[in-house]
């Protein structure tokens, strides 16, 4: 491996002297003699081809090469004090990741601000998020292939801390039969038209939720597909009313109207895989996760 010629320290105080304005001002910064500070320079001047700084009477100005390296030492310099801060987090116990099972009943949208904090708080920490749907959200959970987990079914002997509130309600594009008029649909209606259903992704015990009457049905594994087919007049589904809103709003897609109505409200649930080996970074996120939610509920 080829050693640099120039040092950290020498990029710091090539740096320092182009922010600070002066080699007094970038000593001071820095904490070092000027005479330190100006030998450090002269030797990032020697040891590159072309010389980052020319002196114009007593002030030290960037050569055209120097605007150019000037951008990369700074970059240099973020990376060392990155790589510093990272070796510091680990020293402390804090986690080089955290693994979260989301199940797909909750937009990941509407957690998106708690992830923003966590992410200025633990900048070290990646975060690495499952979609998953159904029994795939417990068995994450069971397994504890996610230390972190939001889902609708708390498992006996777990504890959930209780999130946000979904609600499921039947959808179908403007033009489908079923939303022509704005008429009330009964319930055996449905069976005549096609449903589009959301697959289980556990692998072990999978189930079926939801009204799976209809004699014609499409399964897909992920909301998203839902609301595409839907869009398409392909079908209609019980979707999370947070997944659709914002198409319902636009007058892109229609809430079927029933006379009982067949929407519910499913409470999600937050849930650590195991809460006493939790590192401070999953923490961190449950307790940015809960405070959303309170702020929300506030609101």
């Amino acid at each position: 491996m080829k050693i640099p010629h120039i040092s950290l320290e020498q990029w710091a105080a090539f740096v320092s002297v182009i922010d600070q304005g002066s080699f007094s001002a970038a000593a001071e910064a820095l904490n070092k003699s000027q005479s330190s500070v100006s030998y450090a320079v002269r030797r990032v001047n020697e040891g590159l081809p072309s010389p980052v700084l020319r002196l114009s009477g007593r002030k030290a100005v960037l050569t055209e090469v120097g605007e150019v390296l000037y951008r990369y030492a700074n970059q240099l310099l973020k990376q060392a004090r990155e790589t510093e801060a990272l070796a510091e987090s680990m020293a402390k116990g804090v986690e080089s990741e955290v693994t979260m099972a989301l199940d797909s009943l909750l937009n990941i949208g509407a957690i998106a601000c708690a992830l923003e904090k966590f992410s200025r708080a633990f900048m070290h920490t990646r975060v690495r998020v499952l979609e998953t749907t159904l029994s795939g959200t417990t068995e994450a959970l069971l397994e504890k292939k996610a230390d972190l987990v939001i889902g609708s079914q708390v498992p006996v002997g777990l504890m959930g801390a209780p999130l946000t509130e979904v609600q499921m309600i039947p959808v179908a594009n403007v033009g489908h039969p079923l939303t022509e008029n704005g008429r009330t649909i009964e319930d055996w209606e449905l069976r005549n038209y096609r449903q589009i259903v959301i697959r289980d992704s556990g692998q072990r015990r999978q189930i079926d939720t939801g009204w799976l009457e209809s004699e014609q049905r499409w399964t897909v594994s992920h909301f998203s597909s839902s609301i595409t087919l839907i869009r398409a007049g392909l079908g209609f589904a019980f979707l999370p009313r947070n997944w659709v809103a914002k198409d319902i709003d636009a007058g892109e897609l229609a809430e079927i109207k029933l006379p009982h109505s067949l929407a519910r409200k499913v409470q999600v649930y937050l849930m650590m895989s195991d809460r006493s080996t939790a590192g401070p970074a999953a923490r961190a996120l449950a307790e940015e996760l809960l405070q959303q939610s309170q702020e929300q509920y506030h609101a």
